[in-house]
């Protein structure tokens, strides 16, 4: 939609009609007492003489001053109504990478997955949700590392999981280095938007911070942690004696796990399958939803440029062309001076 910022200027586009119509039986502009009168004595339409500009010429003139004064009124075109970039949470996510996150007892469409594979394929879609939200992600083993800021280019964060692999921080779990490491991150940010999903299969075997001190400081930063135990609860192992079955997670710790998420005003919960875990990232969408400011705006671009320009060009054109009918005047009197000498 075409608009004018000014809209009332455009009635400076008569003034030269108004002129014109107080001064009946001239259709020409003085040039002005100055020191420079010279000057404006030369231009387009401005006599000292008395001396009439042509129509078309006078015309010209007005289009050009028409352009400037719509140049002055400032046309815009209005797009269409968008919201505003919404106000979510910050969420960091953290998710273990050692080697026991290997194991395949993680199924997808019939085919077994490792608990990786089966992290990201869910993340992915849950990363996706979360539009308006700044997400970070810190990979863990042995120490963790930030492999994604908090940010809003959820498409760029969805690439940094895609490329974590398995082992790439050391095969022990820091768990409370993770969380600690996180509450760095979200220690300057409003407090009722820090929020921390913790996913792991194991227990916390290395680290400087112990898991119960790190929840202390997230407790007192008021960062939520939302906690995520990964891995079946049983699986048939093959070998060279046969078939048995074993308990894959039993070396994930759920009492620290749980423990966790109750003194922060989070939850814990148990993924011991695909389905599962896609759920328990639905439960945490709709356990911290996105705050939506509900404010719009509409996109405004400037087009005051375009009749400017054009001014500028038409002014231009005729300035020469008017310089150029001088020229060839000179010359013809000249000749005709040297035809009768």
């Amino acid at each position: 939609m075409l608009s004018l910022a000014y809209p009332w200027l455009l009635l400076l586009g008569l003034l030269p009609l108004v002129l014109m119509w107080l001064r009946p039986g001239r259709q020409f502009v003085d040039a002005p007492v100055l020191p420079m009168g010279h000057w404006f004595s030369d231009l387009p339409g401005v006599s000292q003489r008395g001396k009439v500009s042509p129509l078309w010429q006078r015309l010209i003139l007005f289009l050009t001053w028409l352009l400037l004064v719509i140049a002055v009124a400032r046309p815009q075109h209005v797009g269409e109504q968008v919201q505003l970039p919404v106000t979510g949470r910050d969420l960091m996510l953290l998710v273990d990478i050692s080697p026991s996150m290997d194991e395949q007892d993680m199924v997808i469409q019939g085919r077994s997955i490792n608990r990786l594979q089966a992290v990201k394929v869910v993340l992915d879609d849950f990363i996706s949700r979360r539009q308006g939200d700044r997400l970070g992600l810190i990979l863990f083993g042995t120490e963790p590392y930030v492999q994604a800021p908090l940010t809003f280019d959820l498409k760029t964060l969805k690439t940094l999981l895609e490329e974590a692999g398995l082992g790439m921080a050391g095969r022990a779990t820091a768990i409370g280095d993770a969380v600690g490491l996180s509450i760095k991150r979200l220690r300057d940010r409003p407090q009722d938007q820090r929020v921390v999903i913790l996913l792991t299969d194991g227990a916390n075997t290395a680290g400087e911070i112990t898991p119960d001190k790190a929840t202390e400081i997230a407790k007192a930063a008021s960062v939520r942690l939302y906690t995520i135990g990964i891995g079946a609860e049983s699986m048939i192992q093959r070998g060279f004696l046969g078939s048995r079955q074993v308990n894959p997670s039993r070396d994930l710790d759920e009492a620290l796990l749980t423990r966790m998420a109750e003194q922060t005003g989070g939850r814990y919960f148990r993924a011991r399958s695909l389905p599962e875990l896609e759920m328990i990232y639905e439960s945490i969408n709709q356990l911290e939803p996105i705050e939506l400011e509900g404010q719009f705006y509409r996109p405004v671009t400037e087009l005051y440029a375009w009749p400017a320009g054009i001014a500028g060009i038409i002014w231009l054109i005729f300035v020469l062309s008017r310089a150029l009918g001088t020229w060839r005047e000179q010359r013809r009197l000249e000749s005709r001076e040297g035809a009768h000498g």
